[in-house]
């Protein structure tokens, strides 16, 4: 399914449920696509290696992405 600039992705049923929950819990994304585009923006951004994260910034990160299953 395309919309405009944007693709699809599949992930499990499980994973989307952790990250529905997750959103639910703690707000901040208006869904689950959202979420998971800001989270691999994040995860792989040059743009976060540029301004230098802290040690404790980037396993912060990690940490976040771990909790939802995706490392």
């Amino acid at each position: 399914m395309l919309m405009g600039d944007k693709v699809s992705v599949e992930i499990s049923k499980e994973l989307y449920e952790k990250a529905k929950k997750f959103i639910e819990e703690n707000g901040g994304f208006k869904d689950v696509s959202e979420l998971v585009e800001f989270l691999l923006s994040e995860a792989i951004s040059d743009e976060a290696e540029t301004v230098g994260m802290t040690p404790e910034e980037e396993e912060e990160v990690k940490e976040r992405l771990r909790s939802l299953g995706y490392i």
